[in-house]
């Protein structure tokens, strides 16, 4: 079943802000999927030093969009990121520590599922309100109103962005040499330009993007840097197609061979869904101390 939408502008309408982010995200028939492919640097930044270049990425999703009878949209997602060499978009299993000189195993991400309900609410989580008692409140819920940006006559841009500061999963007594400590502060920063003509075509029920993704997070655990000063910057280039053949090859292949799953978009809905830090938690064991 094809879910009706909203195809006439309208930035200030959360039914329309609901539709037209649904159609980006993924495709309203919920026989199709949608691929998003995101290809870029992982950079390390220090105090008082210059910007260092640590490694390449490259990230996909397949999702698949279900509608509720409450009117809200489920969003079915898995999610990789593997990690390359940012000359030839080879992934690597190795990488070499520039402060420390130590060579480390790289851990990619998998996650399965990492899905979400679309509706026309905005829901924030209590900390991001204040209280003249300062007792956090409780969750409230806001308009689907995103900021949208129009350059020219066909060009629709659209930013998301998500500044976060929440518990670690990553216990700093446990996981010693991995963990940035007992909270983690992340910013999300996502640009999607698309066509003016495709939102406001009613025979499009998946609207194709091009974009940027930018993320600000702790060091990666598999790095090894614990709470020393810093955190790393991911900056990509992002797009969206109904199929995998805008995957690298390197990153196909890998995928074919280690967890074909991932290549195409869950079916059913099924969770919890998981961080990348939780299931890094789960499934790895912390790093001996370092040599002398």
């Amino acid at each position: 079943m094809t879910i009706e939408f909203e195809t006439k502008i309208d930035f200030m309408n959360p039914i329309w802000n609901r539709d037209a982010w649904s159609r980006m995200q993924g495709d309203l028939n919920p026989e199709n999927e949608k691929i998003c492919d995101c290809r870029g640097i992982v950079l390390g930044i220090k105090p008082g030093e210059a910007v260092k270049e640590l490694c390449g990425f490259e990230a996909f999703l397949a999702t698949r969009l279900v509608p509720q009878e409450d009117g809200t949209i489920r969003r079915l997602n898995r999610e990789v990121i593997y990690y390359t060499n940012p000359r030839t978009g080879d992934l690597i299993d190795k990488w070499t520590n520039p402060w420390t000189g130590e060579e480390v195993d790289v851990v990619h991400v998998a996650n399965d599922p990492f899905n979400y309900t679309i509706s026309e609410w905005l829901i924030l989580a209590p900390e991001d309100f204040d209280t003249a008692d300062g007792k956090p409140p409780e969750p409230r819920k806001l308009p689907l109103i995103f900021p949208w940006q129009e350059f020219g006559p066909d060009l629709i841009s659209l930013s998301t962005d998500m500044h976060l500061y929440y518990p670690n999963s990553l216990d700093p007594a446990k996981f010693v040499r991995e963990s940035s400590g007992p909270m983690v502060q992340v910013s999300e920063m996502m640009r999607y330009n698309v066509s003016r003509k495709d939102l406001v075509n009613p025979d499009l029920t998946s609207v194709q993007y091009t974009g940027t993704w930018a993320r600000i997070t702790p060091w990666l655990p598999w790095m090894l840097m614990g709470t020393e000063a810093g955190h790393v910057v991911y900056n990509g280039t992002m797009c969206s197609s109904p199929t995998t053949d805008i995957i690298s090859p390197q990153a196909k292949a890998y995928a074919e061979a280690t967890h074909p799953q991932f290549l195409s978009a869950p079916t059913e809905d099924y969770g919890p869904s998981h961080s990348s830090l939780e299931i890094y938690a789960r499934t790895q064991e912390p790093a001996p101390p370092k040599a002398a």
